[in-house]
């Protein structure tokens, strides 16, 4: 006869060691629990390090964490976290985040803050450049539920201009994204409309981060169920090219993405209803 304790020794660690599956991510390392709304990373390649942030209603905060999910360093931003949603590098290694999170598409003041290369090493608490814009076809604030397309969770920098894409709110359109470009520099921009991408109908088809490969081939776009890749896009129009879509066999609120290389990208999610709070490697074609 098997005594009680011995068999509930025996349930606890057979429980514990099982591996969840991840489908096609593979999991890197589990993100320090500062990190539970995370919603953007993006990679030093020369330090081999991230960083991350969270969204609204957590502090003005980024932090520096390791490849194996250590948090190295917590760097303060002053002002407020109204809704950052994602992290982009420029050339020059100049940080970016972008503060123009919109859920109920009623926000005026969209704004991508700027922390200079040097301040990312030297400080502990800085005060960012803002760059502002707004969207020029948006006449309402809110508008009418069937033209709410004006929430945005993703971006990233390429030849001097940011490229954001919005993230739709509207039933049954939940996968359209419009592309627009503005100039990375200081000022209130006009963003301007390049294009449309009609997704799935689906709410875990909506768009939430998005990276452009480091030799500027590829760009994937992330949402909760599904990666888009394109690639063989003809200037900056980048849904003008070939897509390839993965569909994602594990369920959670993924939120950040950045490429590793041209052929690997790192995700991670939130921590939500028990799953998720990781960081992810995913290989692509």
């Amino acid at each position: 006869m098997i005594h009680f304790r011995s068999f509930f020794l025996v349930f606890f660690v057979l429980f514990f060691n099982c591996k969840k599956d991840f489908g096609d991510l593979q999991l890197v390392t589990e993100l320090h629990p500062k990190l539970k709304e995370v919603s953007g990373i993006a990679l030093d390649v020369e330090e081999n390090v991230f960083w991350m942030i969270n969204d609204r209603g957590n502090a003005s905060k980024i932090y520096k964490v390791s490849q194996k999910g250590e948090l190295l360093k917590t760097l303060n931003i002053k002002g407020k976290n109204k809704d950052w949603e994602d992290l982009t590098f420029d050339e020059e290694k100049n940080l970016y985040v972008g503060d123009f999170g919109n859920n109920e598409n009623d926000r005026v003041g969209l704004r991508i803050l700027k922390i200079a290369h040097q301040d990312l090493g030297s400080k502990k608490k800085v005060s960012p450049k803002k760059i502002s814009f707004y969207y020029p076809e948006q006449k309402k604030f809110p508008p009418k539920d069937k033209k709410k397309f004006y929430d945005a969770e993703a971006f990233f920098y390429f030849n001097k201009h940011f490229y954001i894409f919005t993230k739709s709110q509207v039933d049954k359109k939940y996968g359209n994204t419009n592309l627009y470009r503005i100039p990375a520099r200081t000022g209130n921009h006009e963003a301007k409309f390049i294009a449309t991408y009609k997704g799935c109908e689906q709410e875990d088809c909506a768009i939430t981060a998005a990276a452009i490969s480091k030799d500027y081939r590829k760009v994937a776009l992330l949402s909760s169920g599904n990666i888009l890749v394109f690639s063989n896009f003809k200037g900056d129009n980048f849904f003008s090219g070939k897509v390839s879509i993965t569909k994602m066999k594990y369920s959670s609120q993924k939120e950040a993405i950045c490429f590793k290389d041209k052929n690997t990208l790192f995700i991670a999610d939130e921590t939500a209803f028990g799953e998720g709070g990781n960081l992810y490697e995913l290989t692509i074609d």
